[in-house]
């Protein structure tokens, strides 16, 4: 795919913001808007590798995948770059892994305005800096994602949600055996089993879960990372993602206490890729929910 276009857009000075779909934020500040390339650039599902442009719809490259019986670790909605870029898991993340393990190579475009390429299109072709992991969650402020090759996963023969409102989480995550998603709000949990139609009517069985519609729906004011034995703390409505540490809470996520040397750690990450402060500018990985 060719990135020369996206590069020259880019340039070497001035504030500049990429954007994508606009389903996960946007630019704070003035800056020169970019977007960067789209589609699927090749689908190998032999090798269980995909390779496209990051302003490609996440629900369009699903979908390519689904005709070969294959899925990709992104939320829907929205392009591939914005789900790395801001590194947020869907509520699968329990069983999938999360969102940063999906990406094996990228090639971006610096502060500088060059093309660079991190990664590689399997994991023992890689060497060096681990830059793919570092670029997922950095919201476009060490670098503009134009195109990355992304590993995929066969799609499970079943999947289904079921729920239980008398046995507590904790005892629900021992008794089932990698459950994909399990979600809890204070009364009642759901559970996304996966696998072979008859494996999962049994894990359920035993788990004494009935089966469920679909999973709850999720506050949207506020997500919230915390630590797992916080959960019982919480008050109000919330959906908290049991064993992973994520809650989808009613009222906005509070000030998150970052200990000073990391957030000094962050800014000298950041001036080193971006030295004027010109990629997303007012844009705060450390602050971000």
């Amino acid at each position: 795919m060719d990135l020369r276009e996206f590069a020259e857009a880019i340039g070497d000075s001035g504030p500049v913001t990429v954007t994508g779909a606009g389903t996960r934020g946007g630019p704070v500040r003035e800056a020169t808007v970019v977007r960067a390339p789209a589609g699927i650039e090749w689908l190998q599902p032999e090798e269980m590798t995909v390779c496209c442009g990051a302003a490609t719809p996440v629900d369009e490259l699903a979908a390519a995948l689904a005709e070969h019986g294959q899925r990709v670790a992104l939320p829907s909605g929205g392009t591939v770059g914005g789900a790395l870029a801001m590194g947020r898991s869907g509520t699968w993340r329990l069983g999938w892994g999360p969102t940063r393990d999906a990406l094996l190579q990228a090639r971006y475009v610096s502060a500088s305005g060059d093309e660079v390429k991190a990664g590689g299109p399997t994991v023992k072709n890689v060497s060096g800096f681990d830059l793919c992991r570092l670029l997922v969650g950095s919201r476009g402020t060490l670098g503009f994602i134009g195109e990355v090759i992304l590993r995929t996963w066969p799609m499970a023969r079943h999947s289904q949600w079921f729920s239980t409102a008398t046995i507590e989480p904790d005892e629900l995550l021992a008794r089932l055996h990698r459950p994909t998603s399990l979600l809890w709000d204070g009364t009642t949990a759901w559970g996304l089993l996966e696998g072979h139609p008859d494996d999962v009517a049994a894990a359920a069985a035993a788990a004494g879960l009935v089966p469920a519609d679909g999973p709850p729906e999720l506050p949207t004011a506020g997500r919230w990372s915390i630590r797992p034995a916080q959960v019982r703390s919480l008050t109000g409505r919330f959906v908290a993602e049991v064993g992973v540490g994520v809650v989808h809470h009613s009222e906005p996520a509070p000030a998150r206490d970052v200990a000073p040397a990391v957030r000094e750690l962050t800014r000298r990450i950041k001036h080193n890729f971006d030295p004027a402060g010109r990629l997303n500018p007012g844009v705060d990985v450390l602050d971000a929910g």
